[in-house]
């Protein structure tokens, strides 16, 4: 997801894996079944270049059915062409009535806001309307505090997200950690495309953040430490995917792998989904 658009519960803690003290410990990891406890989905930022109903369409086509829609993709003339941030309550009902006829599940979805607080209390409202157990966003340094409040009082967990460096706070996984630490109600969503542009080997990303991960963006990129390149589709790129996947079992985690594409392939990014979806099955399936 591109940054320059918008400076953009589990309770259990299978969900985050487990907390840190207990991810040392080997006895203390939970069996992983990963075809079952991995939830394959897509980042609607896949197909921002088409209207929220228009891809769900597309996704639905893939047999997907976990979706993280974001909160500043146009819904579509069946709303007025409104972002979903700007949406009444009847309109964000409207909105989860589409995405529950099509199968759909939205475990969570990225926020936006600005330095106030009453931006980001918008953005948890849009979040409980519509369901979900976490929200992926890349919080505000001096807002930790508050945003892992407004977390505990909705009831809802914060993934952060990272871009890559000089445009996000948390490219590298310790500043992540640096915010998780003393907060509760956060926990990190590795972008696995984003991390190579700073030079962090995703597998090193991955182990340094065990027992935090809530979710992760599936993504490939060609080469390191290049922040002007934009992904390619999964299994073509240096992501060392099985490396990945074995680490994540070995750390037990639970939770939902979102593929996403920053790369706008023409006609649209269908094909791409379609064939991570099989690469995922084929390299999940070498694990049984």
């Amino acid at each position: 997801m591109k940054k320059t658009v918008y400076i953009v519960l589990f309770t259990a803690t299978c969900l985050w894996g487990c907390d840190r003290k207990e991810s040392n410990s080997s006895s203390a990891v939970v069996p992983v079944d990963p075809l079952t406890d991995w939830r394959l989905g897509v980042a609607l930022w896949t197909f921002h270049t088409f209207n929220f109903t228009d891809a769900l369409a597309k996704i639905d086509s893939t047999g997907l059915k976990y979706i993280e829609p974001n909160t500043f993709h146009k819904v579509g003339p069946i709303l007025n062409d409104s972002m979903i941030l700007q949406l009444s309550s009847s309109g964000l009902r409207k909105l989860k009535e589409m995405i529950n006829a099509k199968g759909f599940t939205a475990e969570s979805i990225y926020i936006v806001g600005d330095s106030s607080v009453e931006s980001w209390k918008k953005q948890f409202d849009i979040a409980k309307e519509l369901g979900v157990k976490f929200v992926t966003t890349e919080p505000p340094l001096d807002m930790w505090d508050s945003i892992d409040s407004l977390a505990g009082a909705y009831g809802v967990k914060v993934a952060i997200h990272e871009h890559w460096k000089g445009v996000s706070h948390y490219w590298d996984p310790d500043s992540v950690l640096l915010a998780i630490k003393d907060h509760p109600n956060f926990g990190a969503c590795a972008d696995l495309g984003h991390w190579p542009k700073s030079g962090i080997d995703p597998v090193d990303g991955i182990k340094k953040l065990s027992g935090h991960i809530i979710s992760l963006h599936l993504k490939d990129i060609a080469a390191f430490n290049d922040p002007k390149l934009q992904d390619v589709p999964v299994g073509t790129g240096i992501v060392d995917f099985p490396a990945i996947f074995a680490e994540l079992k070995k750390q037990g985690f639970k939770g939902p792998i979102y593929i996403e594409r920053d790369a706008e392939d023409l006609p649209s990014n269908l094909p791409s989904v379609i064939q991570t979806v099989k690469y995922f099955n084929a390299e999940v399936n070498k694990l049984q």
